[in-house]
């Protein structure tokens, strides 16, 4: 016998774990951004003699997409009836604020 599977057709309504995956995937992106600006930015590109300019480039940019990959989590979880949607949406929310901050600092830093 051969195994016959049928996948459901794109846009044909959204599982529980789309939602789950989209904010991992969020979160995920708001802890690198964390690592460079706490760990790597810091610590370790200057114990490398590399030049002081990158940090605020590249966490701007990360931060950036951070912040969109939050708000996408937050559309997705509101559109589910995922049992933890506002849960997940005020952490999100949370996360966005703590990562506007790194974001005007960024810039800051660039400008300045």
């Amino acid at each position: 016998m051969t195994d016959q599977r049928v996948e459901a057709p794109a846009g044909a309504g959204s599982t529980e774990a789309d939602p789950t995956r989209a904010a991992s995937l969020s979160l995920v992106a708001s802890g690198v951004r964390c690592v460079l600006a706490y760990v790597i930015f810091p610590w370790v590109l200057p114990a490398a003699s590399r030049t002081s300019g990158v940090g605020p480039a590249i966490g701007l940019v990360v931060g950036l997409l951070a912040i969109a990959f939050n708000v996408a989590s937050i559309r997705r979880f509101q559109r589910s009836n995922h049992r933890w949607k506002w849960h997940v949406t005020a952490l999100n929310c949370a996360v966005i604020a703590l990562l506007a901050v790194l974001v005007v600092r960024d810039v800051i830093d660039l400008v300045g």
